[in-house]
């Protein structure tokens, strides 16, 4: 409906849609007048709907939402038609039935207009609607069923079938199926009327309107309802009972009396056509009178329209025209069948029927049947006519390509030429030549055409023919014997001399040859395969002949006719023909081809003697054959009499030499003859001693294709049966298999052996295997048991010997067609597996499948045979034998020597992945064939290794896990550790055996239990072994993690293992936990970690806890299991238990002096206890404070008499494991005391613990070198931790602590200790990189770095700036800087780029201290040199060190980057060589940006001309839109709310701390953004000019990305900056207005008053900032448009915030009062980028201009005059 896509016009509030329009008009209650509208309805009742609810009683029956819809459904917009009629059936269904009563007076004018709607979903959804009408008012719609039954009628015979069938599912609804001719005949008049004016009155211009619906819409609106007036006329006259037909009689007569009526046979549309005949041929049934009152019209109407071809019209005319013949007897009285009817009959058939032969020919037989004599005089020449038109359809082009339509001609065919036989059956003159001329001039060419048709061949002919026959040899013993017997003689004379004519050719075409051998076939028998191969499933009308009157039976023509024919007894026996003239005919033609064959070796004529003797083997036949020469037995054979059979003759002394030609490739007919000739042959034994003797060296492919057809064929196969389990073929076949095998394993063929051997070996030797070990009968092996197994045993020693040798890749023909017989065998033969070389066979399969490629080198393709074959093995095994898993066994074997593999075969990630597919599908095939439920148990039981083997395994993992864990707190371990080549060396690329068992299992039980099948998983949660096999899982998954996923074949395998979902699958389960917890206790190192992550995962309750232990003392004494146990355990204790531990530890720390051997191990174990009970949150009380002040006494003891304890300035690298823990221990427990409790520490602890700290940091910085020694790193950590601590504490102290401190130890902190740390620690983090040089190393002391590079971010900056490192300086570099400043840059920018993250960051967090004091360096000569230069702008370097660090690593970036488009987002994979790169290069950036920042004003100039013209600046802009995000929001945010702005790199905080390590992902695209983010902030003028510069697309993808994440941030802190600003201007005065995003500036002086307001752009900084007037006093104009060209000039071109741009204006107006003039090239005091004032006079004019103005005006121009006078400027 129009006006969607139309522009509103604005105030304009009329509705858009119709619909809207109706509900306007419901709404506006009486002010609207109603819409009137006439109905049909012959009742009082209105036939209008009510536009408003008024005061008529009537009206208010109709509910406001019905009458809305009802008024909706006059509009002509077919969408709200639609919705309309579709709202309304939904309010019929769920409207109570009295509301939907009110609609039933207004329902028939609308139903009859849109049920014949155009829109054809409006009309089904009408009918729809009608249907939930009829369900609702019931009985009540009696009173309006005239109104609406011709339109009801009408839409039921609709020509959109979905619409037709809605109406009649209503229509079923409102009538049961009896009661529907009563309903229809109650309205009959009312629907002839209907059916009377759209068939005689309506048009196409009166249904619709002309001038509003277009020509093609009105045409087939009237088509479609002529269409449906018809066939509803039709309707009617079908369904209304006789007397009310009669009744109708007269105004039916009316109807068809009308010239318009009879016009429809003419309609141009097809539909119409089709319709008008179906109406005739209904009269003609049920009126036949009116129909022969009108015979001239409807004779004339029907048959001179026979030729209309078209698929709609031809089936409803030719049952017209079946219906005419049958209706009107002088029908041809009326038409002139000679001129008009006939020759247009005789087109059609030629043509084929046009396609349309389904549906015309099989009425052919009923047309010709209802012929009269005086149209088919004389019968000669119309029978000739007519048969030679139908078979000459055959030639069309359709009937060729279609075998449908071929079908249906050769039925008409054979139907109607056998009925005019009938018809002409007698033995007059003129019968005969009518006979004759069926036979020699229809019948035999028919079949002649045929012979060299392979499509005719495929259809009924032959199958036709041969009916024809039986029922012809039928009525030779009836009445008309002499005819039939002469017919008979007839054609099998022509069909001899026609095959003889075929066959006595040396070039016979094949084709003819084989449809002779079918139609013999078919004629001896009928139901033969080949006969049923080529019989159609259906037919589309079956006919059939009585012997007297030749009546088509019953009264229409068009039904099904009967015919006398065989009995049903003689077609269902497969008899030949009771005469012998088949038999004659096949001897004859077997014998004139058997001289082709001897004589001429006729390849064609033998395939076809294959054939005839297939189908005729009879001792006749082969006599025959036999004629030509003298062919007597062989004296002495050992055949004896059964050579004097004429078959068996044969079979030897011709099939048999045939068979043994070399040149003969096809001997597949051949074969077909051996299984002829023994069909002449009574006993098996006999056929037994024939096979057995003309097999003895017959070729292996002859064989095959004997097994092959004996196979196939039950009759054939028991005929062989004796020949298959014979001594002869079993001894044959295992010599071929042997012979196979051997030429498998020599590889390429050798030359000793003729190729055609070759050949027939490979091509059918490994094929005749298979079949012969597949095939059973009778459940017996095809061949002899004895051979199966002497078959099987050489291919399992054959498939050994092939595994075990290096050139296995040319083995695969070999092992592949071994597969295949292995597959086939297994799967076809029952207890194949009896055999002992069978297990053994699959044995070998199994372990080929489960072992790597790179190993057997078999390709894919062959492994899924491999896999098919045990598969297949292994379930015939258990199905059929129930196998079970004792020594020996398959299974047994099998789980043997996968566990071997497991444990002693150096496997990678590849090669276990290919063991565990191959153990688990043997799992699952196990678990689907398993009878007994404890197999799968036993067999998972086998594989898993003992205690003895997990512990082996276990005790070979790589020891280099505990580092992780040690340095990260989590495992207190002591004990002998490696040597440095340990932690050096790299963890082997071979998976260990323990990863490789856990994996293997934890796979197969995941497997199992999550089948399908219940019982399986019940059963093998009752396994003994399932704890500890999940747990070794456990330990795996755990080793994995603690080694950091580190080389990559353990990352790998982690992967793995994830895929499996291992871990998530594992169950919270009491008997694994108190598994772990022991194993914990007793062996602790790794198993406590795995403990620890267990009750983490599984959420364990505290409560679980207790259940696991009898109390704390079961723990003492202490041991390393114990305490690993005891930290997992601590979180989960109760309060009272951690002070019970706090007690006992206390009473061993007591007896610290006893005991010298294991003293240093008890006091390290009781530290180690005591902190992790203090680490659990334990409440610090009376006791726990006593015991805290007890343990610092302890130490204080250990101070003064076992001071070697605490390894002050001792060698690290000879100091055990132990000491080192009790050290770290020491360092823990003070940690926590600076952090939890200081007060409790008085003057002589303090200095205890600083001091302590103190010389362990000079100990550290003294062994540096064994870094590499995890517990050494260990040292380091903690003590660097407790720097930490005591840094935060003196920095920021707890509130009222300080005051309980000893109060000179601020002081001693600040002026003594601060200085001892940092002048140590800054050394050692330079050092470290100087020591390892390689950050890959897996000794790399990274941890240690990560400690010392927190600690130095708490490094005071004075510090800093008067360091104590040795000087440092590179030749030729430009510096203002003091020495110790420049020495530290020189010293750590390089450390920038280390490929250590820990480091770098440490560097920036010291270097970020310094760079706010390093421009002051730069101010007195950057002042000088701007007032020396006389020439271009001067500009000045930032720090040359950080600059050298750009410079090398720009080109690296080029190299990482240059494949990345602008725009596009680079992801960088953590802690890589080229994170560390991008990182060192953003990290030295926002360094300068600190730098920059920090500078004065015409600083900024100088640095930023320095970094245009090096192009940095550009460089970073493009690098930095390749590595941040398209959308740089942070991850893991909750769901966005409108309120709420999400969260961005933009927007949080950048954290870079060198100890964190996790989220290390989204460092570089963070730092990325906020190096962006400073850039835009601090250079605004330079990125504004480069983002000008670019191209079109980077141009788009930079303004897009500033404008939506940058901008907003950044105006809005600009805006809070001015805001919150404390800097005051002399007579100037600054807000801002955050909504808005504007910045207004007051100036006023004296009288004069100047407001302007700076508009901050959406993009902002990128886009120009806009400078507009707000009030101004006392300036003029032009004075006043300067100042603004300035001030935007200003903000658009320096580098700085809005005030610093306001101030530079204001300083611009001041000298401009004071009386400087203006530089007339920039027109302002102040120069726009240097800030310089003009001071290059003119002599002439006397003019000032800044230098840098003057510069760029001679180097433009080319020219050395002044701006203004034109003389030369000197």
């Amino acid at each position: 409906m129009g006006g969607k896509n139309k522009q509103r016009t604005k105030g304009n509030v009329r509705p858009s849609s119709s619909g809207r329009a109706a509900d306007l008009l419901a709404r506006e209650s009486g002010i609207v007048p109603g819409f009137v509208g006439f109905g049909v309805s012959t009742s009082n009742d209105p036939g209008y709907v009510p536009a408003v609810q008024g005061a008529e009683e009537i009206d208010n029956l109709v509910d406001a939402d019905f009458r809305l819809v009802l008024r909706k459904l006059s509009k002509r917009d077919a969408v709200t038609k639609l919705k309309a009629v579709q709202e309304f059936g939904a309010m019929c269904q769920k409207r109570e039935p009295d509301i939907v009563k009110g609609v039933l007076p207004y329902w028939p004018r609308i139903y009859c207009r849109i049920s014949v709607d155009h829109d054809r979903r409006v009309r089904e959804a009408t009918q729809q609607a009608l249907e939930q009408l009829v369900l609702k008012v019931k009985r009540n719609l009696a009173p309006y069923l005239k109104s609406i039954m011709g339109h009801w009628l009408i839409s039921q015979c609709d020509t959109y079938s979905p619409a037709a069938s809605a109406a009649s599912v209503a229509f079923n609804a409102a009538f049961p199926l009896n009661k529907q001719p009563e309903a229809i005949s109650f309205c009959k008049d009312e629907v002839l009327n209907v059916l009377q004016d759209n068939l005689l009155k309506e048009t196409a211009d009166t249904l619709s309107d002309p001038q509003s619906v277009p020509d093609e819409e009105r045409e087939s609106k009237y088509i479609r309802l002529l269409t449906s007036s018809l066939l509803a006329l039709k309707r009617l006259l079908s369904v209304l009972p006789e007397q009310d037909r009669d009744s109708l009689k007269e105004r039916l007569a009316q109807l068809i009396a009308q010239g318009k009526f009879w016009k429809y046979s003419k309609h141009k549309s097809p539909q119409v056509r089709g319709a008008f005949f179906e109406v005739i041929a209904t009269m003609c049934g049920h009126t036949p009178q009116l129909i022969q009152a009108e015979a001239a019209r409807a004779c004339s109407a029907v048959l001179l329209s026979i030729d209309d071809t078209d698929p709609m019209v031809l089936p409803p005319l030719w049952e017209a025209v079946l219906h005419i013949l049958s209706c009107v007897e002088n029908c041809w009285t009326h038409v002139n069948a000679r001129k008009g009817v006939m020759p247009k009959l005789w087109v059609l058939l030629k043509e084929g029927g046009r396609g349309l032969a389904t549906s015309l020919h099989p009425n052919l037989l009923p047309f010709i049947s209802k012929l009269p004599a005086e149209v088919t005089q004389p019968n000669l020449d119309f029978s000739r006519i007519f048969l030679t038109s139908v078979i000459q359809g055959l030639s069309s082009e359709r009937a060729t390509s279609s075998p449908s339509e071929s079908a249906a001609i050769v039925f008409a065919t054979m139907e109607c030429l056998r009925f005019i036989m009938l018809q002409n059956a007698g033995d007059d003159q003129e019968h005969r030549s009518i006979q004759n001329m069926l036979i020699s001039e229809q019948l035999l060419p028919l079949i002649d055409k045929a012979l060299e048709n392979p499509s005719l061949q495929a259809g009924p002919l032959f199958s036709q023919v041969s009916d024809m026959l039986l029922s012809w040899e039928k009525r030779v013993t009836g009445k008309d014997t002499a005819v039939f017997q002469r017919l008979l003689s007839d054609f099998w004379e022509g069909l001899g001399r026609l095959c003889t004519r075929f066959v006595d050719a040396e070039d016979a075409h094949e084709t003819a040859l084989e449809g002779i051998a079918l139609l013999l076939q078919i004629m001896q028998n009928p139901n033969s395969r080949a006969v049923t191969r080529h019989k159609k499933k259906k037919k589309t009308v079956k006919i059939c002949f009585m012997d007297q009157e030749e009546k088509v039976q019953g009264e229409e023509p068009q039904k099904e006719a009967s015919l006398v024919e065989p009995t049903d007894e003689q077609e269902k026996q497969d008899c030949p023909l009771r005469n012998g003239h088949l038999l004659d005919l096949v001897c004859q033609l077997a014998e004139l081809n058997m001289v082709y064959v001897s004589e001429r070796d006729s390849e064609r004529h033998l395939r076809f003697l294959s054939q005839l003797l297939g189908a005729f083997p009879k001792p006749q036949v082969f006599q025959v054959l036999l004629k030509l020469e003298d062919t007597k037995p062989e004296a002495g054979s050992e055949l004896g009499p059964l050579a004097e059979n004429p078959a068996v003759n044969f079979l030897l002394k011709r099939v048999a030499l045939w068979l043994k030609q070399d040149g003969r490739k096809d001997t597949d007919f051949l074969v077909d003859m051996v299984f002829s000739s023994l069909c002449c042959c009574s006993s098996s034994t006999d056929k037994t001693l024939i096979l057995n003797h003309i097999s003895r060296d017959l070729n292996w492919g002859v064989i095959l294709q004997l097994i092959q057809k004996a196979c196939t064929d039950s009759v054939r196969l028991e005929v062989c049966v004796g020949w298959l389990r014979g001594s002869v073929l079993g001894e044959r076949l295992v010599g071929l298999a042997e012979e196979l095998c051997a030429m498998g394993l020599r590889g390429p063929p050798s030359s000793s052996l003729s190729p055609s051997l070759l050949s027939s070996h490979h091509a059918h030797g490994w094929p005749l295997i298979s079949l012969a070990l597949s095939q059973q009968h009778n459940n017996e092996p095809l061949i002899g048991k004895v051979y199966v197994e002497k078959i099987i045993d050489k291919l399992h020693g054959t498939l050994s010997e092939a595994k075990g040798m290096s050139d296995a890749g040319n083995m695969e023909p070999l092992v592949s067609f071994i597969s295949d017989v292995a597959a086939t065998f297994f799967s076809s033969v029952k207890g194949c597996l009896l055999l002992s070389s069978a297990e053994e066979l699959l044995l070998t399969v199994f372990q080929m499948c489960a072992q790597d490629q790179t190993i057997t080198h078999l390709s894919d393709a062959l492994l899924l045979k491999l896999k098919r074959a045990y598969t297949a093995g292994v379930h015939s095994l258990i199905t059929h034998l129930g196998a079970g898993l004792t020594q020996g066994t398959l299974l047994h074997s099998v789980a043997i020597w996968v566990k071997n593999q497991l444990l002693t075969a150096p496997l990678t990630v590849k090669s276990l992945q290919v063991l565990v597919q191959a153990v688990e599908s043997l799992t699952q095939t196990i678990a689907s064939a398993q009878k007994s439920r404890c197999l799968l148990p036993q067999f998972i039981s086998c594989l898993a290794p003992s205690e003895e083997e997990w512990g082996r395994i276990r005790r070979a993992l790589p020891p280099q896990w505990v580092k992780r864990p040690l340095l990260c707190g989590r495992l207190r371990a002591t004990g002998e550790y490696p040597i440095m080549d340990v932690w050096k060396s790299k963890v082997s690329n071979r998976l260990p055996a323990h990863l490789c068992a856990s994996a293997l299992l934890g796979r197969i039980i995941h497997t199992a239990t999550s089948s399908d099948d219940q019982q399986v998983a019940a059963d093998l949660s009752e396994m003994t072994e399932l704890t500890h096999i999940v747990s070794e899982i456990l330990y795996a998954l755990q080793w994995c993690e603690e080694m950091e996923l580190s080389p990559n074949i353990v990352s790998e395998y982690h992967n793995l293992l994830q895929s499996w979902s291992l871990e998530e699958t594992i169950q919270n389960n009491n008997s694994i936990k108190e598994t772990l917890f022991t194993r914990s206790k007793e062996e602790g190192s790794l198993w406590s970690l795995v403990l620890e992550k267990y009750f983490h995962n599984n959420n364990t309750d505290p409560c679980d806890i207790k259940s696991l232990y009898s109390s704390v003392e079961s723990f003492f004494p202490l041991t390393d299991h114990s305490v690993s146990t005891l930290q997992v355990l601590c979180p989960l204790l109760a309060n009272e238990e951690r002070e019970s531990l706090v007690a006992l530890c206390l009473a061993e720390l007591l007896h610290w002096q006893d005991g010298e051997s294991d003293c240093i191990h008890r006091m390290r174990a009781c530290l180690a206890v005591v902190h992790c009970c203090l680490q659990a949150d334990t409440p610090v009380e009376d006791e726990i404070l006593s015991a805290i002040l007890f343990i610092i006494a302890t130490i204080a003891a250990w101070r003064n008499s076992r001071e070697e304890w605490f390894l002050f300035n001792s060698d690290l690298g000879k100091v055990s494991a132990a000491e080192l823990s009790l050290t770290v221990e020491m360092m823990r427990f003070l940690c926590w005391l600076v952090e939890y409790s200081p007060t409790v520490l008085a003057n002589t602890q303090w200095d205890l613990l600083l001091c302590s700290m103190l010389a362990w940091l000079e100990t550290a910085s003294e062994n540096s070198s064994v870094f590499w020694n995890p517990w050494v790193q260990l040292f380091v950590c903690e003590n660097c931790e407790l720097i930490v601590r005591l840094n935060r504490f003196f920095t920021s102290p707890p509130a009222g602590v300080v005051e309980l401190l000893p109060p000179d130890l601020k002081s001693e902190w600040n002026e003594f200790f601060m200085e001892g740390i940092f002048n140590l620690l800054l050394p050692l983090l330079i050092k470290i990189p100087l020591d390892f040089t390689e950050p890959d190393d897996p000794s790399f002391p990274m941890p240690v770095l990560r400690a010392v590079g927190e600690a130095l971010t708490y490094i005071p900056v004075e510090f800093l700036t008067h360091n104590k490192l040795p000087p440092r300086f590179v030749a030729d570099q430009r510096s203002n800087l003091p020495e110790p400043v420049q020495t530290l840059l020189n010293t750590l920018s390089p450390l920038l780029v280390f490929k250590a993250r820990p480091l770098q960051l440490a560097v920036y967090s010291i270097l970020h201290k310094v760079m706010p004091l390093l421009p002051e360096s730069d101010s007195e000569s950057a002042r000088a040199k701007s007032e020396d230069e006389d020439g271009e702008e001067p500009c000045l370097s930032p720090p040359a060190a950080l600059m050298s660090i750009l410079t090398s690593t720009e080109e690296l970036l080029e190299n990482i980057l240059g494949g990345v488009q602008v725009g596009e987002f680079a992801v960088v994979q953590p802690l890589s060589e080229e994170h560390c790169c991008i990182l060192g290069y953003l990290l030295a950036w926002k360094l300068l940006l600190t730098f920059f920042k920090a500078s004065s004003s015409h600083l900024r100039a100088q640095y930023s001309l320095h970094w245009k013209k090096t192009r940095s600046l550009h460089k970073l802009l493009l690098h930095l839109f390749r590595l941040m995000p398209e959308i740089p929001s942070l991850p893991g945010q909750p769901a966005e709310t409108s309120s709420r702005e999400p969260k961005t790199f933009f927007t949080e905080t950048l954290s870079l701390s060198p100890r964190k390590t996790e989220g290390l992902q989204l460092e570089v695209p963070h730092l990325a953004c906020s190096v962006y983010y400073g850039a835009l902030k601090d250079l605004p003028a330079m990125v504004r000019l480069w983002w000008n510069s670019q191209e079109k697309r980077v141009f788009s993808i930079v303004d897009k990305f500033t404008s939506k994440y940058v901008s907003s941030v950044l105006s809005a802190q600009e805006i809070a900056s001015v805001q919150s600003s404390t800097l005051t201007f002399e007579n100037m005065t600054v807000k801002a207005r955050s909504t808005t995003r504007e910045v207004i500036a007051t100036y006023s002086v004296d009288d004069i008053f100047i407001e302007l307001v700076i508009q901050l752009p959406q993009n902002y900084p990128l886009g120009s900032i806009s400078v507009e007037s707000g009030r101004r006093v006392g300036v003029a104009v032009q004075q006043w448009r300067n100042w603004m060209l300035q001030l935007s000039t200003y903000l658009t071109h320096q580098n700085g915030s809005i005030l610093e741009g306001l101030s530079l204006w204001k300083n611009n107006v001041d000298k401009r009062f004071e009386g400087v003039e203006d530089c007339m090239i920039c027109f302002s005091v102040i120069h726009g980028s240097n800030y310089s004032l003009p001071k290059k006079a003119c002599r002439t004019c006397k003019k000032k201009f800044h230098s840098a103005c003057l510069y760029k005006w001679f180097t433009s121009s080319n020219k050395s005059t002044c701006p203004l006078c034109r003389e030369t400027f000197f």
